[in-house]
C-alpha cells in the first residue's frame, strides 16, 4: 500500500520489531488506552531484558506524532516515523503499531497555530470522557488559554492541560534553541528513572532515546540511534568536550561497534541512561569501563 498519514492516539505507543513481537505480557502496552504503569509493573528483570535481547521492541511515540502506514497484517500496521531519522529507512524510524493505537488524519487536522509542549514529566491531559497521563515532550496543538489551563488539539478530541505542566511554542521549528546546560536540565529531573529498551518517554528511556528527548526539549531533532547520532551533529575532540556533548561508547575499548550514548555533564561526569535493571544516573567516568569504550563525541546545540 501507499504510505499514509496517521496519528498516535494513545499516550504512548510502543514500536516493535514486527507484528508477532509483542508477548501476552505486553497486553497493557498494545491496547486502547495503553496502562503503561502496569506494563511495566508486570515486566521482571528478566522479561525487561527480552525487549532487548530478543529484539521486540524498536521504539516509542508520544501521543499526536505522526506516521506514515506503510502495510497491514492483520490488526498490525508497519509505519515508518519522519520525526525519527534512522540509517534504517530514509522515510524514517520502521517498525511495528496495533493499527487501533492509529487515526486517520481526516479525522485529526493539527493546526497551524503555537503548540503546548508537556514540560513536566508526566501531565494530566482532561478530556471529556476521561482523564489520560501523557508524558513528558508530548506535543499538541494550542487551541486557547487562560490563565491556569491550555485548550489543546488532541487526535481523540480537544483536552485540557495545566499551564504550570507545559511550555508554548510558537511553532515546532522553535527559531530559539537551548544550551548545553539547558540539555543537561532536561536531563537531570529523570534521575533514578528506571531504564527502558526502546524507551522514548518519561516511563522510561533507553540510552539513545534519553539522548533525543533532551535534545528535542531544547528545539534540537537529532537522529533516533546511538549510531545515527555518532554519524550528525558537529565532531568534537575528547579534549574538547563540554557539557551537553553526546558521548559515544563502542565495544573493544572503542574500536569496535558503538552500543552507548551518554550526555557529557562536566568535570568529568556523565548524566545516561544505562541498561536494564539500572536508572538514568549521573557518574564519574575515570576508572570506568566507560572511559576505557569512549570513542567519540558530537554537538547538536
Amino acid at each position: 500500500m501507499d504510505k499514509k498519514t496517521y496519528y498516535v492516539c494513545v499516550a504512548v505507543a510502543t514500536v516493535w520489531t514486527s507484528y508477532d513481537s509483542s508477548r501476552e505480557i505486553d497486553d497493557n502496552a498494545i491496547r486502547v488506552p495503553v496502562k503503561l504503569d502496569k506494563w511495566l509493573e508486570q515486566l521482571t528483570y528478566t522479561r525487561r531484558l527480552e525487549l532487548c535481547e530478543k529484539n521486540l521492541v524498536q521504539t516509542q511515540l508520544l501521543l499526536g506524532e505522526e506516521v506514515y502506514v506503510t502495510e497491514m497484517k492483520g490488526k498490525w500496521a508497519k509505519i515508518v516515523i519522519p520525526s525519527q531519522f534512522s540509517s534504517k529507512d530514509e522515510r524514517g524510524y520502521p517498525g511495528w503499531v496495533p493499527f487501533h493505537q492509529l487515526i486517520s488524519q481526516a479525522e485529526y487536522f493539527p493546526l497551524n497555530k503555537p503548540t503546548a509542549v508537556v514540560s513536566a514529566t508526566i501531565a494530566t491531559l482532561h478530556l471529556a470522557e476521561e482523564a489520560l497521563q501523557i508524558s513528558y515532550q508530548t506535543q499538541l496543538p494550542l487551541l486557547k488559554e487562560d490563565k491556569e489551563w491550555l485548550e489543546v488539539q488532541t487526535p481523540v478530541g480537544s483536552g485540557r492541560i495545566k499551564r504550570q505542566d507545559t511550555v508554548v511554542i510558537e511553532d515546532r521549528n522553535r527559531k530559539v534553541k537551548g544550551t548545553g546546560d539547558m540539555i543537561i536540565a532536561a536531563g537531570e529531573q529523570f534521575l533514578n528513572l528506571p531504564y527502558l529498551w526502546g524507551g522514548m518517554s518519561a516511563w522510561g528511556y533507553d540510552c539513545s532515546g534519553f539522548a533525543y528527548a533532551t535534545h528535542k526539549a531544547n528545539g534540537y531533532l537529532i537522529p533516533r540511534d546511538a549510531t545515527d547520532q555518532a554519524r550528525q551533529g558537529k565532531e568534537v575532540g575528547l579534549a574538547s568536550i563540554q557539557p551537553g556533548d553526546l558521548l559515544f561508547f563502542a565495544h573493544e575499548k572503542g574500536e569496535g561497534s558503538i552500543h552507548h550514548v551518554g550526555i557529557y555533564y562536566g568535570k568529568g561526569k556523565m548524566l545516561h541512561s544505562p541498561k536494564t535493571g539500572k536508572t538514568v544516573e549521573l557518574i564519574e567516568l575515570k576508572g570506568t569501563l566507560y572511559e576505557e569504550e569512549l570513542c567519540a563525541a558530537r554537538r547538536y546545540y
